[in-house]
């Protein structure tokens, strides 16, 4: 498998991030087996599939906090969290900041972003 194909199969997962893409969907697109691609994805990207999906997840939900207004408890819902107290946990060790704290401080921008 090439690089291109693992940063397609990323860029995938980057542009489908609010339909909670799966590892299955993501090797379908591709043309490759699921086993394969999560196996290639982890040697090319030095993490699984589940850890990159969660990266994607969290940022996206970062860049929604920054440019809406919408309610935390509606971000942490739109990509998959059960409720806001496990996104609020997911988001502090990602970013070292809470949900609210990250909105709020005007020092963190959308350069801090790995978008």
């Amino acid at each position: 498998m090439s690089i291109q194909t693992i940063e397609t199969m990323a860029k995938w997962v980057e542009n489908n991030i609010m339909g909670n893409p799966s590892l299955r969907d993501m090797s379908s697109y591709v043309g490759y087996s699921p086993y394969y691609c999560s196996a290639k994805f982890r040697e090319h990207m030095g993490m699984t599939y589940k850890q990159f999906l969660a990266q994607c997840k969290l940022n996206a939900a970062a860049h929604d906090l920054c440019l809406t207004n919408d309610r935390i408890t509606d971000i942490a819902l739109r990509y998959g969290y059960s409720s806001s107290e496990a996104f609020a946990r997911a988001f502090s060790q990602a970013f070292q900041y809470s949900p609210r704290q990250y909105r709020k401080t005007s020092g963190v921008s959308l350069a801090h972003l790995n978008l």
